[in-house]
């Protein structure tokens, strides 16, 4: 419950700056949190699903300025770039490429997995072990170009 309250302090420091944009980011990952506390049970959330909620905002926050700029709209693209932002400070610190390489591979000696077909069963192991370290998108184009 620790990123909640981290939240909640950050989002009065943005009211008290006037900082709308930030404000907006935090408010979406406080709403967020309550939905899947109230869907979720009587029992809170525990912090690795409080970090994967973030994940998804920033996800989805990158997703929709990456497809502005494809339509030339800059005005759009970088206040969700400045909302990601303001997220991420919430994650925990993510690995360098050469890290995950060096983590997939030694996954991959693990399992004796020698090609494509063996992927599903790479990105699995990857995907638990690189929880909240690393992004998908780029666990995947690792293992891809290891399993080639």
């Amino acid at each position: 419950m620790s990123l909640e309250k981290d939240i909640m302090s950050a989002m009065k420091e943005a009211m008290k700056a006037k900082d709308q944009t930030a404000l907006a980011a935090l408010r979406a990952v406080k709403s967020e949190i309550l939905l899947a506390k109230t869907s979720g049970g009587d029992e809170g959330l525990s912090e690795d699903e409080e970090i994967k909620i973030v994940q998804k905002l920033v996800k989805q926050r990158k997703d929709s300025a990456r497809i502005f700029s494809e339509q030339n709209r800059e005005d759009l693209s970088e206040p969700e770039l400045a909302q990601a932002a303001v997220l991420e400070k919430f994650l925990p610190e993510q690995m360098s490429e050469e890290e995950i390489t060096k983590v997939i591979s030694d996954i991959i000696s693990k399992t004796g997995a020698s090609g494509m077909k063996d992927m599903g069963k790479v990105m699995g192991m990857a995907n638990k072990e690189l929880a909240g370290k690393a992004d998908g998108r780029t666990i995947s184009t690792i293992v891809k170009s290891q399993l080639t």
